[in-house]
């Protein structure tokens, strides 16, 4: 009995972690079947939680999330995405960490960070700010409803991202070029290619736009340029392949939707990717615009040249390199300084001049911060960074809220620190058997 008990306490526990929302619930739960409907070609204004259900500030900003639907009922449309399962929809609005929200005005293909308070009236003062700017665009004409009714088909995004190729051109665009190639192999009386044409086109447009060009999506008339896709024997339609300079093509794998394609597209990128830099911090800007153009910023503090010597800083410094590397799909920034160098940043995360190497990440947005309380390896810094990216960490408000103040340094030299010249002493006026000299030093 005891066991039946636990069994179903333990299935309502989970059951009560994922059902954040319900029918009786004004938000509205969204997914891949009914994004497109809902939001993408509405011409209401919507804020969109993207939440996981094991992420603890998910599950603290549910009620206030709720209550602020039902306040906006009829005025600004709010929906969630249960971004865990889901995670096309995540990685087509570049969602990296949980809760996200998102506001979806004018322009649906383009949606902006929601920038108010967790509380619910930060959220209703928040969607009535987006709302009046909405209105008042209109009104100037700048805008009219959704973005995603440009093209034809009911489909997002421009044709003109979508490359079209050719026998002629395929070789030099394609295998030639520095960039990472989806092609679609289509016949214009393929039904399923029809379908696939808004799809493909939106997710053109994405990935253009998020991967700065790096990632192409082009399309080929298998039916007209027989010598390309007979080379690479495509013999149904669509077929997709994915194309890397100096690789092998391979079968394009996943989803036939604009997220399904946007989320490998993107996967691609972060792969070929190089990772972040790794910045010393030597100026105001150096911190500023690194921590503000980041979701996070990960800085470590290292011991001083002279605890450590070129070698000892070198190892700190590949540590930190490496782990930039396994989360270069993060996209957060990098940076580190000299203990003691910058004692206002040193204060406002609570380092406090002992216990280096240390290593703080912090949230710009939020202006809020968590601390290593582990080892300073890839194992530790790996803990504590996988946390934070879960929503787990234990974070604390930075300094008065603000940035700290930066001093301008000059950048490390690469060397083993130089100790300071002691003053030499002149003693060859001093007559060492002079009693009144000798009493001195008595005495």
């Amino acid at each position: 009995m005891r066991s039946f008990i636990l069994g179903v306490l333990g299935c309502s526990l989970v059951l009560s972690a994922q059902a954040f929302y319900s029918a009786s619930d004004d938000v509205v739960e969204l997914n891949p079947s009914n994004f497109n409907k809902e939001v993408l070609q509405s011409d209401s204004l919507w804020l969109i939680e993207f939440y996981a259900p094991w992420c603890g500030h998910c599950q603290s900003l549910t009620a206030d999330w709720k209550k602020a639907a039902t306040t906006l009922k009829g005025i600004v449309k709010v929906g969630a995405v249960d971004a865990d399962q889901h995670k096309s929809l995540g990685s087509q609005f570049g969602v990296k960490g949980f809760p996200t929200i998102k506001v979806f005005g004018a322009n649906k293909n383009k949606p902006e960070d929601f920038q108010g308070g967790r509380t619910s009236q930060a959220i209703v003062d928040g969607a009535m700010k987006s709302l009046n700017s909405l209105v008042k665009d209109r009104l100037s004409g700048k805008s009219g409803g959704s973005g995603y009714k440009q093209s034809g088909g009911g489909g997002a995004g421009s044709k003109q991202d979508v490359v079209e190729l050719t026998d002629d051109n395929f070789d030099k665009m394609v295998l030639q070029g520095e960039e990472v190639w989806l092609v679609e192999f289509f016949a214009p009386w393929c039904g399923h290619c029809k379908n696939l044409e808004p799809e493909w086109t939106a997710a053109a447009s994405a990935v253009m736009e998020q991967t700065k060009g790096k990632v192409r999506l082009g399309a080929m008339d298998a039916t007209v340029h027989q010598a390309v896709s007979g080379r690479y024997g495509i013999r149904g339609f669509p077929t997709i392949k994915i194309f890397r300079k100096g690789e092998e093509p391979e079968d394009f794998q996943g989803g036939r939707t604009r997220g399904d394609i946007i989320a490998r597209a993107l996967d691609l990128f972060s792969d070929h990717a190089p990772p972040p830099e790794l910045l010393e911090i030597l100026s105001e800007d150096t911190l500023k615009k690194t921590c503000v153009d980041s979701q996070l910023c990960v800085i470590g503090v290292l011991p001083h040249i002279l605890d450590t010597g070129a070698a000892g800083r070198n190892g700190y410094l590949e540590v930190m390199t490496k782990m930039a590397e396994k989360y270069k799909k993060k996209s957060w920034g990098w940076l580190w300084t000299e203990a003691g160098t910058q004692m206002e940043l040193e204060a406002a995360l609570g380092i406090g001049g002992f216990g280096y190497p240390a290593m703080a990440a912090i949230n710009s947005r939020k202006m809020k911060f968590a601390l290593l309380r582990g080892s300073f390896s890839e194992t530790g810094i790996h803990e504590f960074l996988r946390e934070l990216s879960v929503g787990r960490g234990s974070t604390a408000t930075l300094g008065n809220g603000s940035m700290p103040k930066v001093h301008t340094v000059a950048p490390w030299d690469g060397k083993d620190g130089q100790l300071p010249e002691e003053e030499d002493y002149d003693l060859s006026d001093v007559d060492l058997d002079d009693d009144e000299f000798l009493s001195k030093i008595e005495l």
